[in-house]
């Protein structure tokens, strides 16, 4: 019987470093394209960064969990992972139009700047996990 319920441990394992891989990346690739520093302030403890960079870290995870959930294989996995990082990246840059000192204001520690980004990434990483229809 247990050995049974360990059937599925190595796909697990698989997808579960899959996934840690694909979260580094998106960390990575995102705090490099916004202009302000969020590890740094986070560091600094400011609470507008870690709610921004928290929030579009949920917006990520939400279609990798529908990528991983759903793939084919770990290519198709990671190919619809970096179609998330994509939409986040974009969000960014939309979400700045309406407040284009955006970066700044969250480096300020401004709360209100940091949810409305955290929140529309969000809303764009759910939209876009129910969309993953393969």
């Amino acid at each position: 019987m247990i050995l049974q319920s360990l059937a599925g441990l190595p796909a697990f394992l698989v997808y579960f470093c899959t996934g840690l891989v694909a979260i580094v990346a998106y960390l990575f690739v995102y705090t490099r394209i916004t202009p302000h520093n969020e590890f740094q302030l986070i560091r600094e403890n400011d609470p507008a960064a870690a709610i921004a960079l928290g929030l579009s870290l949920l917006g990520f995870v939400a279609p990798l969990v529908s990528a991983i959930a759903h793939a084919a294989n770990v290519l198709d996995c990671l190919i619809w992972a970096f179609i998330a990082l994509v939409v986040q990246v974009i969000v960014f840059y939309l979400v700045r139009v309406p407040v284009p000192n955006l970066s700044e204001r969250i480096a300020a520690g401004e709360l209100a700047p940091a949810i409305w980004l955290g929140l529309a990434s969000l809303a764009a990483g759910l939209l876009n996990a129910a969309c993953m229809i393969y």
